[in-house]
Parts: C-alpha cells; sequence; structure tokens
C-alpha cells in the first residue's frame, strides 16, 4: 500500500512539475507617449527577462513575467530630442489557447517600477523635469502569442498606460512590443 501511495504521489508531482515553464525573453519595444499638450514621435527601446508559464485547466494559462523595459518617445522639441523611461515591468498575462500549446491570446494588467528616466530640465519650457516622473505606472496589456515547437516562443503585444508618466503632465504609455523566447 505505501509504494501505491508512493507512486501515485511521485505521478501527481511529476504531474505538477510538467504544468510549469520558466522561460527567458528578449525583444523590441516601439514605445510612444500619449500627450495631450504636445506631438511626439514612437522611440525603439528593448526589453527583457523571465517568464513563468502554469497551465491551468482547459486552455487557459496564467503567465507572470518580471521585465526590465526601455520605453519613452522621441520630442519634436529645439529644447529636447528624447524622453527615455526604463521600468522594472511586472506583467500578470491570462493566456487563452486557441490552437493547444500554439497559438494564444493574452490579456491582464501590467505593473511597472520607473528605475531610470532621462529628461531635459527645460521640456517644451514647462517645469516638467526628470523629478516629474511617477515612479509607478499601471498598464492593460493585450496580444498574441505562437509556441514553435515546445521550446521556442514569439510573442506581439500592445501596452496601453492607464496612470500620468508624469506628475506634472498630462502623458501615459503606449508600447508595441514584439519578443523571442525559450521555454525551459
Amino acid at each position: 500500500m505505501k509504494k501505491v501511495l508512493l507512486f501515485v504521489l511521485l505521478c501527481g508531482i511529476s504531474s505538477a512539475q510538467a504544468q510549469i515553464k520558466f522561460g527567458i525573453k528578449a525583444g523590441a519595444n516601439f514605445s510612444d507617449l500619449d500627450a495631450v499638450n504636445f506631438k511626439t514621435d514612437m522611440r525603439t527601446g528593448f526589453h527583457f527577462g523571465a517568464i513563468l508559464e502554469v497551465k491551468l485547466p482547459g486552455s487557459l494559462a496564467l503567465q507572470p513575467e518580471l521585465l526590465y523595459s526601455s520605453q519613452g518617445a522621441k520630442v519634436n522639441s529645439a529644447a529636447l530630442d528624447e524622453i527615455q523611461y526604463d521600468y522594472i515591468t511586472v506583467p500578470v498575462l491570462v493566456k487563452y489557447y486557441l490552437i493547444k500549446d500554439v497559438l494564444d491570446i493574452e490579456l491582464g494588467p501590467q505593473f511597472s517600477f520607473l528605475v531610470n528616466d532621462d529628461v531635459n530640465s527645460n521640456f517644451l519650457g514647462s517645469s516638467f523635469d526628470a523629478s516629474d516622473s511617477s515612479t509607478f505606472d499601471f498598464a492593460a496589456i493585450g496580444g498574441v502569442g505562437v509556441d514553435i515547437g515546445a521550446h521556442i516562443f514569439l510573442q506581439g503585444r500592445y501596452v496601453y498606460g492607464l496612470t500620468e508618466a508624469s506628475t506634472n503632465a498630462d502623458i501615459k504609455n503606449k508600447v508595441i512590443q514584439i519578443s523571442v523566447g525559450y521555454k525551459f
């Protein structure tokens, strides 16, 4: 009886481990700022970090991530060429597989913590400067993912900031992310 119980327990642990995958990813950011008072253009940046995919019943999975993300915008101004925000981001995505273990859609929130900003102190003649950057950004994410085989995956997503990126200006982050990753 003890051997049967041990066998069932080991099978359950093996099955649970097979339902969790750790991975790494990296890619390009095409970011901009949704600004009310001035015009900005898309800036190219990057992101990289780790993911954890937890399979749920049916076609669902939960995928929290921990990423470093370089965002911001180009500005058409003599006072400033570019705004750069660097964040540690924590997306928490619910994935729904349209085709089992191949094609998914992803939705969820993203929590971002500012680690670096590069903003000119004479930004458009206003009092907006680097110290006005919000240290926290909350965003919504929507995207798609494609698993290529058992390990490699591609993702494309849109991230829209729901909170202000500055305490002194009406601006929100907008980011298109293209990623490639590897699941172990």
